[in-house]
């Protein structure tokens, strides 16, 4: 059965990293969640009032919550008074659906931006923040990340709140080591939860599970390798194609916990991605194909990125049925 094989075993025999494997867990936060789009005018306004019927739709196609204003969300081109706006619009979901989960990405090059966005998504009602590292200086030293870390930790998530580490260093530049996540997790157990971990590496995925097991809350970023990452440990995802796929990604988590054979669920997560990935960067496309599939209005993008033209939209959308048609 695939969720019942074993994360592959591909470090070196010297590979040790010294970690305390008594540390408080997260595992409540699991699940899948979409890393949702951000509804945009033709003004290039945050359409605030879109949001909760976005949320609405996540929710009843699987999600057990959603990160907003992460990379698919478009969060580094909106100033704290619109992010803060947005996650006030966001808490509408829960009149509806009260267990539904909200994170919030928070992460700025700035360390008192950064904490007073994060004190804010707190107070706001978020469930946790995922933090991107300090992204314009890319050669800052592993200390200096743990020093920033840090102060964002201490000054901005109370007790019994998370925060999680974005780790996409292809688009942030800046990777997060595992020896830098050992020393936030046991440095800061109660609050620092985890990692999500959008390196679409199957070996990063592999050494995290080899360091941590299920102690750390660690949510996939890739959906072709949603499957290989619970299997080393991880509790669940955060995609960019939980916009439009989310059944079959809950269909591969619930199968997971269930010791089932989810192979043809992630097979079909592998074959979307790979058509995906040919329509870079994603905001564009994952809001021309809600607009196409499931009827949202066509939501712009914030410049610098643009519109995806209409022949490559159409062009996505005809592989995508193709692959239903051949299924």
């Amino acid at each position: 059965m695939l969720g019942q094989r074993l994360c592959p075993r591909i470090l070196p025999a010297h590979y040790q990293i010294q970690y305390n494997h008594r540390m408080q867990t997260f595992s409540h936060l699991g699940g899948v969640y979409a890393a949702a789009i951000t509804p945009i005018n033709p003004d290039f306004s945050p359409d605030y009032s879109a949001l909760p019927a976005l949320l609405e739709f996540l929710h009843d196609r699987g999600c057990h919550g959603a990160l907003l204003l992460g990379t698919t969300g478009e969060g580094p081109s909106f100033a704290p008074a619109e992010r803060l706006e947005l996650m006030r619009s966001a808490l509408h979901v829960r009149r509806l659906y009260p267990d539904f989960r909200l994170l919030a990405g928070t992460g700025t090059p700035s360390l008192s931006e950064t904490i007073e966005l994060t004190k804010a998504a707190f107070e706001i009602g978020m469930d946790g923040v995922v933090v991107l590292p300090p992204y314009y200086f890319r050669q800052a030293a592993e200390e200096g990340l743990h020093l920033w870390f840090s102060q964002v930790i201490q000054e901005a998530v109370p007790p019994g709140k998370v925060l999680l580490a974005y780790h996409i260093p292809r688009v942030s530049g800046v990777p997060l080591s595992i020896e830098l996540i050992v020393r936030l997790k046991s440095d800061y157990p109660d609050r620092f939860a985890g990692i999500k971990d959008s390196s679409g590496d199957p070996e990063h995925a592999a050494r995290l599970g080899e360091t941590f097991g299920r102690e750390l809350l660690i949510l996939n970023g890739s959906d072709q390798l949603f499957s290989l990452a619970l299997q080393c440990g991880a509790m669940g995802c955060i995609t960019a194609l939980g916009n439009l796929f989310s059944p079959d990604l809950r269909q591969v988590w619930d199968g997971y916990q269930r010791s089932e054979d989810t192979g043809y669920h992630q097979g079909s997560l592998i074959a979307y991605r790979e058509v995906a990935e040919n329509y870079q960067p994603f905001p564009p496309l994952v809001k021309a194909l809600l607009a196409r599939l499931y009827h949202f209005p066509f939501w712009t993008v914030r410049p610098p990125l643009l519109p995806l033209p209409n022949e490559a939209v159409d062009e996505a959308e005809a592989a995508l049925r193709s692959l239903w048609n051949n299924d």
